[in-house]
């Protein structure tokens, strides 16, 4: 069993030719709100995609923000532990989306910065506590001391990047960042693996866009090669990535398994619109590895050569 305590966005999505650039006006040509927030979205992929009893601890405001996000969760089967700040507004995110499926965010927080250390519900029967950081890190750092007390496993997805202080990485069982947020919590930036190999974490997890993902668990590297798909909108995906990986980790998969079952569950919401809205079925996901072919030998060279370990 899970609990996500984390970050609940209302994402209010404009697709265009192309991402603005400094003191850039852009027509777009399309419009949509979606629901969103890297600690929902996450929370949605354990529970949707990857068949894990899933709790959410989540912060919104009293307005009509709020209720798309929470009938979204409840519609995944998430459970929930809502807080509710009528005096802030629900958090808010502006994103658009290039034609090319790359997208820019901006985040206004809201209700998310009041979620305090003493809204975490007990912690009994949870096997992971998986979180982000877009809540206030005082809070994030009291859960995962709550959660290290009490033998709960602490998977932190370190985003948006930031340097963590190495107390509270000194709390956290896995950590998973893409290639700028690995770059900013390591003292001294440098190769990928030896990025990795400075991180003072158990496991961590590096997911590298169209090239696949890369972990180190203990003192073992593995990498696995992306799965191809059209992409239409990258939003979510690594978010789904998280989600579906710390779902396998709750049913007893190895990281290898794991990995790939993120893997594909993120490229296939590549394939979709939107943050939720795009996360895969895990019948979807089943249908989807079982036709997949595995990775070619010339993909594996390119990426562990990417990585430094060839």
């Amino acid at each position: 069993m899970i609990l996500v305590a984390g970050s609940a966005n209302l994402d209010f999505v404009v697709r265009a030719a192309h991402i603005p650039a400094a003191g850039e006006t852009v027509l777009g040509h399309a419009f949509n709100t979606y629901p969103g927030g890297k600690g929902a979205n996450q929370a949605v992929a354990c529970a949707r995609t990857g068949g894990a009893i899933t709790h959410m601890l989540l912060a919104v405001g009293q307005d009509d923000h709020a209720q798309p996000l929470l009938d979204s969760l409840n519609a995944a089967n998430v459970t929930l532990n809502t807080v509710l700040t009528p005096d802030v507004a629900t958090g808010c995110a502006f994103i658009c989306v290039a034609d090319n499926a790359e997208n820019a965010i901006t985040v206004a927080p809201g209700a998310n910065l009041t979620l305090a250390p003493e809204h975490l519900p007990d912690l009994n029967g949870f096997s992971h506590l998986l979180m982000q950081l877009e809540t206030p890190m005082h809070t994030v750092t009291a859960y995962a001391l709550a959660a290290r007390a009490q033998g709960v496993k602490v998977a932190l997805n370190a985003a948006p990047a930031q340097a963590l202080p190495p107390e509270f990485l000194a709390a956290v069982d896995m950590l998973i960042v893409n290639e700028g947020e690995l770059a900013a919590v390591v003292p001294h930036p440098g190769s990928l693996m030896g990025n990795l190999a400075q991180i003072a974490v158990p496991c961590v997890v590096v997911t590298l866009g169209p090239r696949g993902c890369a972990a180190r668990l203990d003192k073992h590297f593995f990498t696995l090669p992306a799965f191809a798909v059209e992409a239409v909108d990258t939003t979510g995906a690594g978010d789904t990535f998280c989600g579906v990986l710390v779902a396998a980790l709750d049913q007893g998969a190895d990281i290898t398994q794991a990995m790939q079952r993120a893997s594909a569950a993120a490229a296939l919401a590549c394939t979709q619109p939107g943050a939720q809205s795009s996360i895969p079925t895990a019948q979807a996901l089943s249908k989807f590895l079982a036709t997949q072919p595995g990775p070619s030998d010339d993909n594996i060279t390119a990426l562990r050569a990417y990585c430094g370990l060839d």
